[in-house]
């Protein structure tokens, strides 16, 4: 209800937006002022995964500009709906109207390979939450940088709490974009290593039958389906998984951790899906204390508990934060600050690798119960309940 109600503001906020974007500067006035951005899907298919980030950096920054620094920050936000075309309009509008100094995002892979070549060209430092695609950190991008593992990380620790969980077919379905596809291969490679057993299709994302990979599940009867893409997909395959019959385990990735895989999927049939991620989800502060100030503040501002990203995004806008805080106001400078960055975030270490990496790349296992996603935990020592 929570994020349908936010997709709903987003939608009519948008509206005059799309084109330049929408201004939320956190309490900014005069004085010296530095613009951020803030990109990916807020009122697309798959918002349920954006909107959550968007806070979390708008948090951040509105904190930062509480304390009345001597720059403060501006955040402009960009709606991509997470469509690379429109994504790439909209960059180059923030490059060369809007004049920003870095941006949080963009969000999902496919737009960032997209806009990825007009930051580096334009030397705009960039910092995504959210996009794990293995090959955006083999670009050689010099202004490119995220802060959650990347499907590498995740597909080697997939492949680690199957096996701890005796999961020894598996079938992996992916909805054969950047995204979705790379992180399916990744986990078929992985759970191969370990022994597995394996088999794989495809599914059409605009789709919404998909009784022959059912079909095909049921005759191969796997201990675990994995699929890689977003959860309106994923929602949609693992309804018709349930309703066709199949009794083993549901599995997807960080695009389908949102309350949107337990209404697509219906709650009854969603109950012991798992999901696997590179983000922290940690209302209880059970790994790092600040993650529960963080949480407390977060749900104190927006009446919502922590979701997907949140974490990720409040880090992200950190990375910045702490580059103005430092007397970096411009592009390059900022760009080079972020090179030697090395602080506590409220999720994670916040240091990146010389390629944009993310210096730190623990993956966390998350189970639907009830209408919630509660952390399993690390999957290293994660097994299925």
């Amino acid at each position: 209800m929570r994020i349908t109600g936010a997709v709903a503001v987003s939608a009519v906020l948008a509206l005059g937006a799309v084109a330049c974007g929408d201004s939320d500067d956190g309490g900014s006035g005069g004085g010296n002022e530095v613009t951020l951005g803030f990109m990916g899907d807020l009122t697309g298919e798959n918002s349920g995964l954006v909107i959550p980030p968007k806070q979390g950096a708008q948090l951040a920054i509105e904190q930062y500009n509480a304390t009345n620094p001597k720059t403060k920050i501006k955040l402009k936000t960009y709606d991509s709906q997470g469509k690379p075309e429109q994504a790439t309009s909209l960059a180059l509008g923030a490059v060369k109207q809007d004049k920003i100094a870095g941006l949080i995002g963009p969000a999902f892979s496919g737009e960032s390979q997209s806009v990825g070549p007009i930051l580096e060209e334009a030397k705009i430092p960039s910092v995504s939450p959210s996009a794990t695609n293995i090959t955006l950190a083999e670009k050689g991008w010099k202004y490119w940088h995220r802060v959650v593992a990347d499907d590498a990380a995740q597909s080697a620790g997939v492949g680690t709490f199957a096996t701890n969980s005796g999961m020894k077919k598996v079938f992996l379905v992916s909805d054969n974009q950047d995204y979705g596809k790379g992180l399916a291969d990744a986990i078929e490679k992985a759970v191969k290593a370990k022994g597995a057993q394996t088999q794989s299709d495809a599914v059409d994302d605009k789709g919404t039958d998909y009784s022959s990979t059912v079909n095909k599940i049921n005759q191969f009867k796997p201990d675990l389906v994995y699929f890689g893409g977003y959860y309106a997909v994923a929602g949609r395959l693992f309804k018709q998984l349930r309703e066709g019959g199949y009794k083993g385990k549901m599995m997807s990735g960080d695009g389908s951790l949102a309350s949107g895989l337990i209404e697509g999927t219906g709650k009854e049939n969603a109950q012991g899906a798992l999901l696997s991620c590179g983000c922290l989800i940690d209302p209880t502060g059970k790994t790092n204390p600040k993650a529960k100030k963080f949480s407390d503040d977060y749900k104190a501002k927006f009446g919502s508990e922590v979701a997907i990203y949140s974490t990720e995004g409040f880090d992200a806008a950190t990375a910045f934060i702490e580059a103005v805080k430092a007397g970096k106001t411009e592009p390059e400078d900022i760009n080079t600050y972020l090179k030697t960055i090395d602080v506590q975030g409220v999720g994670k270490k916040i240091k990146f690798a010389e390629n944009g990496e993310l210096a730190t790349e623990d993956i966390f296992i998350y189970e639907v119960e009830g209408d919630k996603l509660p952390l399993l935990g690390n999957s290293n020592e994660a097994k299925v309940s």
